[in-house]
């Protein structure tokens, strides 16, 4: 089993970041976030970035950007590619090809968010240099590299069920996009009716700020997405089925 993952791995490397407008497309959609997540923000933040949470953004959103280009042409992919059919005509069991393409997805995608995390903490150093060594908490770090993990295989599992689906690449990108931004979008809009709607809404804003614990509130964000990537996975491998497949190719 193993070895047939690893040959959908060497298989899908190829293809990695191919998008309908090249890959130096592909490249260039994911500087912007890039160089504001790894530069820009850790020069305005300073210490702050290693102090306190904000390096997560880049822990969330990169792996989040990554997957939700790469899995849609991953699976849809084949289709439009019209290799659908000889990759399932192929001796490869359907979880290994599943597994292969998943994990391409998910290790690249984590790989550079641990990189931006890495780049982000040598900005902090080399522009506020004051004669010591900056670095993230333990327990920080160690949030950083398993939230990115985790967003990314939720991202990868979202992806192959909308891929699986969709009649093109560009359908599962959009929707892929949609489904993973609308929660976020509606998590901004929490602040927004505090400070217009409830009464007394800037007064209750700041109190929940100072109440809430990064400490607490991380663990508890990380036992949801470890359930709903199980859950997600375990849908895909459901949905994820040669005969199906060929039926709808």
């Amino acid at each position: 089993m193993l070895a047939d993952v690893l040959t959908v791995m060497w298989r899908e490397r190829k293809g990695l970041l191919r998008h309908q407008g090249g890959r130096a497309r592909a490249m260039l959609s994911l500087l912007v976030p890039a160089v504001g997540l790894g530069i820009y923000l850790p020069l305005q933040l300073g210490r702050a970035l290693v102090e306190g949470p904000w390096a997560l953004l880049g822990s969330v959103f990169i792996p989040m950007r990554i997957v939700g280009m790469t899995i849609p042409v991953s699976f849809a992919g084949e289709r439009d590619r019209h290799t659908q059919a000889t990759l399932l005509s192929s001796r490869l069991p359907d979880q290994a090809i599943l597994l292969g393409k998943v994990a391409v997805a998910v290790g690249y995608a984590w790989g550079m968010a641990l990189m931006l995390l890495l780049v982000s903490l040598v900005m902090v150093n080399v522009v506020h240099w004051d004669g010591q060594l900056l670095l993230f908490t333990p327990i920080m770090a160690l949030a950083n590299v398993a939230l990115s993990l985790l967003v990314a295989s939720l991202v990868a599992g979202l992806g192959v069920l909308i891929s699986l689906r969709a009649s093109t690449v560009q359908e599962a990108q959009q929707t892929l996009m949609t489904a993973t931004l609308l929660p976020l979008v509606l998590l901004q809009m929490i602040p927004v009716l505090l400070l217009n709607v409830v009464p007394d809404g800037r007064a209750r804003l700041r109190e929940l700020v100072a109440a809430a614990n990064p400490m607490q509130i991380i663990p508890l964000v990380m036992a949801v997405l470890v359930v709903l990537d199980l859950g997600l996975l375990a849908g895909a491998m459901a949905r994820f089925k040669r005969a199906r497949l060929i039926g709808d190719g």
